[in-house]
């Protein structure tokens, strides 16, 4: 294969940076980021680079099924995009660890994920169905002539501390870029509980008429 042109290569890194916006549209689109501190608006994942790779996005994802909790002991899901922007070269992501998490599951397959050169992998929950999302990525990838994999990435067993407007440490391994730590917000969801009262707006009030 050749290297991918210039045109093309920003072609292929705008649909990845797509493709994971898409996986994160249950979080709020408002709020800013902050890497020094251990407590930030939990709406948008940081961002980190080593060598090659450019990690974006990283984030924990607010349970919204009851396969996945941030009670201790549970397991939930880690998105990001990591995007490779060697010419030629492709990279591995190795191992992803965390004292926060027993062990990190990526994907289905062992061994390791492989990002070719000039392009993406994604990772998250698929809005939807997990498939039909699979299958989204898969035709954005042809029509964008870069690999853009979609895989479900969990934090099994989750200790103390992971909770929304907390951020905790999270070590992405990659073959050849090394080791990536990035601080990890978690995702606040995108819609906070309503306390009703019989004073609040659209209910009536006690002993009201029919």
């Amino acid at each position: 294969m050749t290297a991918l042109d210039k045109s093309t290569r920003r072609v292929a890194i705008a649909v990845a940076l797509a493709a994971g916006a898409a996986l994160v549209l249950s979080a709020c689109s408002a709020g800013q980021i902050t890497q020094t501190s251990s407590q930030v608006a939990a709406v948008n994942g940081n961002s980190a680079e080593a060598g090659s790779i450019a990690l974006r996005n990283v984030h924990v994802v607010y349970p919204n099924s009851a396969e996945y909790s941030l009670e201790p002991g549970s397991n939930a899901v880690l998105a990001f995009t990591a995007i490779n922007n060697n010419e030629d070269t492709p990279d591995t992501l190795t191992r992803i660890s965390t004292d926060f998490a027993q062990s990190v599951t990526l994907g289905e397959k062992s061994g390791g994920l492989e990002i070719p050169p000039q392009s993406a992998l994604v990772a998250g929950l698929p809005v939807g169905d997990a498939e039909a999302g699979a299958d989204a990525a898969a035709e954005t990838d042809k029509s964008a002539d870069a690999p853009t994999d979609v895989v479900l990435v969990t934090l099994n067993s989750l200790k103390e501390g992971v909770r929304p407007g907390l951020t905790f440490p999270v070590t992405f391994s990659f073959e050849k870029a090394g080791d990536i730590t990035v601080s990890v917000p978690v995702d606040a969801g995108h819609e906070t509980e309503r306390h009703v009262s019989d004073k609040s707006p659209g209910t009536e009030a006690e002993g009201g008429g029919h």
